[in-house]
């Protein structure tokens, strides 16, 4: 942040941002190192920034990234003087912690600062013993190496970020963003997240216990034998097709049709239904007000029983939930 903005932001509110340091291991992800830039970096408050986000690095200098290019990082440790919170970048795959960063998170822990990671930089924390009887998480592929380097750990292998007290952890990637937003939920409130949300184009606050596996696409469609039939019953999800309805209008058996359709879909016939189903419900559920019951009946699930049943299943979420987190309604 400029002198000259922090200097604004002190003078009209009498408070200064919130202090993120951000400690960047060699090599780091550059992923990891634009998240919190991107978002906490757009979080204004009554018009003034609502943080100052910092990188640092144990020996200031030039430091790889995992992409093989280099970053000039000019502060060191020194940097975490001051700060409110303190975020270990990752490097997405496994490393030694450096001995000073562990020594330096140790510090600000024991002081009561917030300190959260993302990706595989829970292993500093670990190495801090930050993490000894608590919950935590990491990139899924790492999970097995931090269990069994840190047997004293919790590790919640298939969540998209974890906070147990003041220490946060997340799983890789775009997992850093969810806690990111969870953080600036904490600090200014649902409203503040999801409007930086909207600004830098990414998926609203979503529940920390959501898996990481948030998706379930189908398996590319090869052939279109069947490309007639799977249209038609696009337009009729409401209705209660059967095996025999649908093999009907594509003038096969029922036999030929369940070859045919697995062939080019992958999956059977009832199954490419019901996920249609649930991302039709999906849809209404972010794009209208319907009432459960309607929702359900609309994208042929029959009950909000039913409905609910399945959305738990494919998201982590109740349809309630969903839609308080995906809703497009008013959407700027």
């Amino acid at each position: 942040m400029h002198p000259e903005v922090l200097a604004m932001t002190l003078s009209r509110t009498g408070r200064r941002p919130h202090r993120i340091v951000v400690i960047a291991p060699s090599p780091v992800s550059m992923f990891n190192l634009a998240i919190p830039e991107m978002l906490f970096e757009k979080v204004e408050i009554d018009g003034l920034p609502g943080y100052e986000v910092v990188v640092c690095t144990p020996e200031p200098g030039p430091i790889t990234t995992t992409g093989g290019l280099t970053l000039e990082v000019p502060r060191g440790l020194e940097a975490l003087d001051g700060a409110d919170t303190v975020l270990i970048a990752g490097t997405g795959h496994r490393y030694l912690p450096d001995p000073r960063t562990v020594e330096a998170v140790r510090e600000v822990a024991a002081a009561g600062l917030r300190v959260a990671s993302i990706c595989s930089g829970a292993f500093v924390l670990a190495e801090a013993g930050l993490l000894e009887g608590r919950s935590a998480t990491t990139y899924w592929q790492l999970t097995q190496e931090l269990r069994e380097r840190y047997p004293a750990l919790d590790v919640q292998g298939d969540v998209l970020y974890v906070q147990d007290g003041q220490v946060m952890t997340s799983s890789g990637y775009a997992a850093g963003i969810d806690l990111c937003l969870h953080m600036i939920r904490t600090d200014y409130g649902a409203a503040a997240a999801n409007t930086v949300a909207r600004l830098a184009l990414v998926a609203p606050v979503r529940p920390g216990g959501q898996t990481q596996f948030t998706q379930t696409p189908l398996p590319p469609e090869r052939g279109t034998a069947c490309a007639d039939t799977r249209g038609w019953a696009m337009r009729r999800l409401d209705q209660p097709l059967t095996l025999t309805d649908l093999a009907r209008h594509a003038g096969v058996s029922v036999r030929t049709l369940t070859r045919r359709f697995h062939a080019e879909s992958g999956v059977s016939p009832l199954q490419w239904l019901l996920h249609q189903r649930i991302e039709r419900a999906k849809e209404l559920l972010e794009t209208t007000a319907l009432p459960m019951d309607q929702v359900a009946r609309a994208c042929g699930l029959g009950t909000a029983d039913s409905l609910r049943q399945h959305v738990v299943r494919r998201t982590g979420l109740t349809p309630s939930a969903y839609r308080a987190q995906f809703s497009r309604l008013g959407a700027a």
